[in-house]
């Protein structure tokens, strides 16, 4: 099934597709929409931006501002936000996004350059030396990795691995993971449960968090390790019901119920896995290579470190990216030229040669890869570890019908109530087909 042709849909239509997935990113923290008009560039022109702080901080505009020989304005990421300014044609000239998931439905909507004729005539960005990440940022109309390229990618993880503490694992008596071999899903779980400790009835230590980037694509990426696919061929509906995908969703249930680690029913309080992974009560964190970057600046922490495989729930072993966080220009953008040249600055340059030293992420350019940290021996083990699983690297074509705020704003509202519930899968099942298919089914009636 192809899609209908991309041009880019008209405000009104914009909106109606957008405006389930951007009501679910308003409850979300940190997308209150922000602009910062006082870039101080010496040039004539100004370059809109729309970031993270963390990403695109005063230094780093000032930076760029340098380079570039331009103003630089900042605008705070905030999908509701974006979704109106790419429905009225006023676009920021560069926008941040998640390839991996963000490409279908922007590319499916006409409002992404595309990218091919700047990577062709391209030095600093030569498309023989993209790591194929990047191709998540491809979409054909039916699949994702073939078609144009419609943006980059700033580093990379392959975000089923996990990090774990051997301090805690011996403790448990329990064997160091194996560095090429993955763990069975159903192993990885029995580690958790082992490792788990509690006080009066609280959890005092996780075992572990399988939540991920995202509990949708948690679940996306076990149905595909067991041979399946959560969304349908011609991606217009999901199926949880399916054998693989049941598979997955009782897997995620048992890990929810048994009170292991931070799931959907019971965040962890801290927000994110690294405060709680420093502070020795977290054993195993399930977070790609780019954790390995907060881990290098504690160095005793860095001693009891190590880096394992992405486990899987069935045969066929894949280990797959579900961010590829990057930059995008859309097709509005006044000053499209003058994008991709921050885009050769920032991918290419000493921002791209920064990141990679760091041990933030993967770098996208192959020819950066030698330049990833390996002075200390958890990161040495981490290297080795990474570049073994790259062989196993998979794209999982994502649906262009909803964004995965919205997928997940399902998850966040059927999950909790059924493991409190002790709920059959087969029946949690149901609900979220009827749920996320309505969504999808909206979006495939907007578009055609």
């Amino acid at each position: 099934m192809s899609l209908p042709d991309t041009a880019p849909l008209g405000r009104r239509r914009f909106l109606t597709v957008s405006a389930g997935a951007a009501l679910a990113a308003t409850a979300l923290p940190g997308c209150a929409a922000s602009v910062d008009d006082s870039g101080s560039g010496g040039g004539s022109e100004t370059l809109t931006i729309m970031s993270v702080e963390s990403e695109m901080d005063k230094k780093t505009i000032k930076a760029a501002e340098a380079a570039l020989g331009c103003k630089v304005k900042f605008v705070l990421y905030d999908t509701t936000k974006l979704n109106a300014m790419l429905a009225s044609k006023t676009p920021p000239d560069v926008v941040r996004g998640l390839g991996a998931t963000d490409t279908p439905y922007f590319a499916a909507r006409g409002v992404m350059t595309d990218l091919d004729q700047y990577f062709a005539k391209s030095k600093a960005l030569k498309a023989s030396d993209l790591d194929p990440v990047n191709d998540v940022w491809r979409f054909d109309g039916k699949k994702q990795g073939a078609g144009p390229r419609y943006g980059m990618a700033k580093d990379y993880s392959q975000d089923s691995m996990f990090w774990y503490r051997t301090d805690l694992l011996e403790e448990a008596k329990l064997d160091l993971p194996s560095e090429t071999e993955p763990l069975s899903q159903d192993e990885w779980l029995d580690m958790g449960k082992r490792l788990v400790k509690r006080r009066l009835g609280k959890v005092k230590v996780y075992g572990m968090n399988a939540s991920g980037l995202s509990t949708f694509c948690t679940i996306m990426g076990m149905t595909a390790s067991a041979g399946g696919s959560l969304f349908s061929q011609d991606l217009t509906s999901v199926d949880f019901s399916s054998p693989e995908a049941l598979k997955a969703l009782n897997w995620y249930l048992e890990y929810a119920r048994a009170d292991i680690g931070p799931s959907v029913s019971n965040p962890n309080p801290d927000g994110w896995d690294w405060p709680t992974y420093q502070a020795g009560r977290m054993a195993m964190a399930g977070d790609g290579y780019w954790f390995g970057g907060s881990i290098g600046g504690d160095a005793k922490l860095a001693k009891v470190s190590r880096f394992a495989p992405a486990p899987q729930l069935g045969s066929h072993r894949i280990s797959p990216c579900f961010g590829a966080t990057g930059y995008w220009i859309p097709k509005e953008a006044k000053k499209k030229d003058l994008a991709w040249k921050f885009f050769e600055w920032y991918f290419g340059g000493k921002p791209a040669q920064d990141r990679a030293a760091s041990g933030w992420g993967i770098p996208t350019l192959k020819s950066l890869h030698s330049q990833m940290p390996q002075s200390q021996p958890f990161q040495k083990q981490a290297y080795k570890v990474q570049q073994q699983e790259l062989k196993h690297f998979s794209i999982l074509t994502f649906s262009p019908y909803a964004q995965l705020t919205a997928l997940d704003a399902s998850i966040n509202k059927i999950l909790p109530g059924a493991v409190k519930s002790k709920s059959a899968a087969g029946k949690v099942a149901d609900q979220l087909n009827a749920d996320m298919n309505k969504q999808l089914a909206n979006g495939k009636k907007v578009l055609g």
